[in-house]
């Protein structure tokens, strides 16, 4: 039986976000947006623009308005970020929750799984100029003949 190499069980399902273990991500991130935006549009825009705070005007001044006067529609809104924390860390394995679990919100989470997984032009090009010093280093030592060479490349 052939061992499956997808990043989630084969049982995945419509109801439960699909499990990050740390391969695959570009796959991982796509799903979950799609999963995301299935249960609530609202909780995309908690990832994207961050958690919802009410706001009031005091003295021409904007401070943050007490948990204890928000209206019902702000107080939906805030339930967004706790919405998408769940999903986001019910969707990852020991080693990754880890990683997000100090993070204040839900967007500061999808950054870090970002930065750490994502592959950007920077990497690609610092892994790039790494490889070509790597070949431009590489030469045979005296006394080393080319099958020497190919087993140590072999391993």
């Amino acid at each position: 039986m052939a061992k499956n190499k997808l990043p989630f069980a084969k049982s995945a399902s419509i109801h439960r976000p699909s499990m990050f273990s740390g391969i695959n991500y570009q796959f991982w991130k796509i799903r979950m947006k799609i999963f995301i935006e299935s249960i609530d549009e609202g909780i995309c825009d908690a990832i994207i623009n961050g958690p919802y705070t009410s706001k009031h005007t005091i003295a021409n001044v904007q401070v943050d308005k007490p948990w204890t006067q928000w209206i019902e529609e702000e107080r939906r809104r805030a339930q967004y970020d706790c919405n998408a924390k769940n999903i986001l860390t019910s969707s990852l394995n020991l080693d990754k929750f880890f990683r997000v679990s100090q993070c204040k919100s839900d967007k500061e989470m999808w950054e870090v799984l970002e930065v750490t997984h994502e592959v950007t032009n920077d990497v690609k090009r610092s892994r790039k100029l790494a490889l070509i010093q790597e070949y431009e280093l590489f030469k045979m030592q005296q006394g080393e003949s080319i099958v020497d060479v190919c087993k140590i490349r072999e391993n």
